[in-house]
């Protein structure tokens, strides 16, 4: 090997530590001051359900225990793996602050200050309130600990060098708070709120592109490659419509799990379903279909 070969190796070499050293130190996140937030654990209990923190965070499958993590997701860049939220201090969250919750769950970013992959949807997360934030808080408070450490995401290089994921932010996150729209109606509103932020109805409905981003310009427009290996249908107004749903239609599907055809969900929408949305309120199930369907102020009262 020549010296000029050697050079450049060494060079090159540098270059990528100093990239490294300078991914792993760089700052992400904002601290939020929370603690004077007085939470509601009936209200913290109906948003983890809304949000599928439930239906996320507990193998079902496998006979776990609530909240105790460890659900598998498969994706074309490796296997993640659903952490433990119980108040375990060892292997949950039985010493975060509400602080380190909330920069957690809408900014994707961990206690020590690592980021966290976006498997874990805090993009849609990043919607929610203090208030939001200071039920979820003290809901799973109430959360008994599970002593059961959380498995590690099997995932090949680079994906594994988790500070590349801070590439990816400065790329694609957009952590922009849930705006209401002054003309539209309440219910409106309250369903955009719902399918843009807690809900996350986009993580599965838009598609992505070769860095696992959801394509704005393509939003709710269905998805041909799931983890799960199925595809998601487009819910536009058009496409939802043009298949025969209504408002109410759509909230019963919601509710039920029935489609207007009779037939039933199936794969991940019916866990959706099952863990999710049958708990959700007649009022926010009308005002998810009154969004979805672009119903106007006069309908959506």
């Amino acid at each position: 090997m020549g010296k000029k070969t050697i050079v450049f190796f060494a060079g090159a070499a540098a270059i990528v530590a100093a990239s490294v050293l300078v991914l792993s130190i760089w700052p992400i996140g904002n601290d939020a001051e929370l603690k004077s937030m007085e939470g509601n654990v009936q209200r913290g209990a109906y948003l983890a359900r809304m949000s599928g923190c439930i239906a996320c965070h507990t193998d079902v499958a496998n006979g776990g225990a609530p909240l105790a993590g460890g659900v598998k997701l498969a994706t074309d860049f490796g296997t993640f793996y659903s952490p433990n939220l119980t108040t375990s201090a060892k292997h949950g969250m039985g010493e975060w602050t509400i602080e380190m919750f909330a920069k957690a769950v809408r900014q994707g970013v961990s206690p020590k200050g690592e980021p966290y992959y976006p498997a874990f949807p805090y993009p849609f997360y990043a919607k929610f309130t203090d208030q939001d934030i200071a039920d979820l808080w003290v809901a799973f408070q109430t959360v008994p600990a599970v002593e059961i450490p959380s498995d590690d995401h099997q995932l090949a290089f680079p994906f594994n060098f988790r500070a590349g994921v801070k590439l990816w932010r400065a790329a694609y996150l957009d952590l922009r708070p849930f705006e209401p729209d002054s003309a539209k109606s309440e219910a409106w509103n309250r369903g955009k709120y719902i399918v843009e932020g807690a809900a996350h109805c986009g993580a599965c409905h838009t598609p992505r592109n070769f860095a696992g981003a959801r394509q704005a310009s393509f939003k709710l427009q269905g998805a041909e490659r799931l983890p799960d290996g199925g595809k998601s249908p487009p819910i536009h107004a058009q496409a939802l419509k043009g298949n025969g749903w209504d408002q109410s239609s759509l909230a019963y599907a919601l509710k039920s799990g029935i489609k207007p055809d009779g037939d039933v969900f199936g794969g991940s929408m019916a866990e959706v379903v099952r863990e999710g949305t049958s708990f959700l309120s007649r009022q926010d199930l009308n005002a998810i279909a009154t969004y979805l369907l672009g119903a106007n102020d006069d309908a959506a009262q």
